[in-house]
């Protein structure tokens, strides 16, 4: 009976575990194989050692793309995870009504396609006929329309916020079920002894909130410096204007599949890699070395 149940058992694996080794483990081995090697034409690779990782650390566009992405990043998460807490405390501690048909709400934005935003965003803030322009024009607020994606700071506001717009509902959801997660009795207890609401926060809420925060900052990292779509869908794979929107990916994608590097571009990939390891490590010690200390 045991070896019967074994049996069905891989066979009933066997359509996941096919999946995986030919279209996740197979691309991450050959990837690795070609930052090795050096292409000579369409078909044609040589070996070429730690060549391509050499270059890859010299290359200030890689740098510059690695300075925008995290620029992009910080200026989505920092107001997302702010916004995403709050909006979690109100719909959990003050028990706001209608806080399921508000979550829904917030969640939406989540459910289109980046690109579509992008695309909505690009015909909002377009310099001759965007609606931001003639708005702002009608209201006598400006005297003459903005060429907003133009200026690279400006640029780089939009795409952070259309990030933020897409996600803090999503990561308002997970910390709400962080906060609903808390023993009442906790609460409940700090009331008696007199804790205030802001106390309760600070060294209650916040403390046993630490895995629910270290998700979101990891998923949020490893989101954030794969961003793609909408740079691309913004500046259609340009980067313009300065390249202040050449992204991490946005720069693999031009270099692999528009110049036919399929070396560097695999480079590259492992170079953000590295990246998100390193930072994810760097989180997690963060949030939980001193815990380890005290131990």
């Amino acid at each position: 009976m045991k070896r019967k149940r074994a049996k069905w058992g891989i066979i009933f694996c066997l359509p996941f575990l096919i999946t995986f080794l030919i279209f996740q483990l197979y691309p991450i081995l050959y990837s690795l194989y070609l930052s090795f090697m050096f292409q000579e034409s369409s078909r044609t690779f040589v070996f070429a050692g730690l060549k391509n990782y050499q270059d890859l650390i010299q290359d200030k566009v890689f740098w510059q793309s690695v300075g925008n992405t995290w620029k992009i990043w910080l200026l989505c998460f920092i107001p997302q995870i702010v916004s995403a807490l709050l909006l979690a405390i109100l719909l959990t501690q003050y028990k706001v009504r209608g806080a399921t048909f508000f979550r829904g709400v917030f969640y939406l934005p989540n459910l289109i396609t980046a690109a579509s935003i992008g695309v909505l965003f690009l015909a909002l803030f377009d310099w001759q006929t965007g609606s931001v322009n003639n708005a702002l024009v009608a209201l006598g607020l400006i005297q003459e329309k903005i060429n907003w994606m133009s200026s690279p700071v400006f640029a780089q506001l939009i795409v952070s916020f259309i990030q933020w717009l897409m996600w803090f509902g999503y990561s308002s959801i997970l910390l709400t079920a962080g906060i609903s997660s808390i023993s009442e009795d906790i609460i409940d207890a700090s009331v008696v002894d007199g804790a205030n609401a802001w106390n309760r926060l600070i060294k209650i809420t916040l403390p046993l909130l630490k895995p629910t925060i270290l998700y979101v900052l990891v998923t949020s990292l490893i989101g954030g410096m794969q961003i793609f779509d909408i740079p691309m869908t913004l500046t259609k794979g340009t980067g313009e204007p300065a390249k202040s929107l050449m992204t991490m990916v946005l720069y693999l994608y031009n270099m692999a599949f528009k110049n036919n590097d399929l070396p560097y571009g695999a480079t590259i990939s492992y170079g953000i890699f590295v990246i998100i390891i390193v930072f994810s490590l760097i989180f997690f010690k963060v949030l939980y070395g001193r815990e380890d200390k005290d131990v």
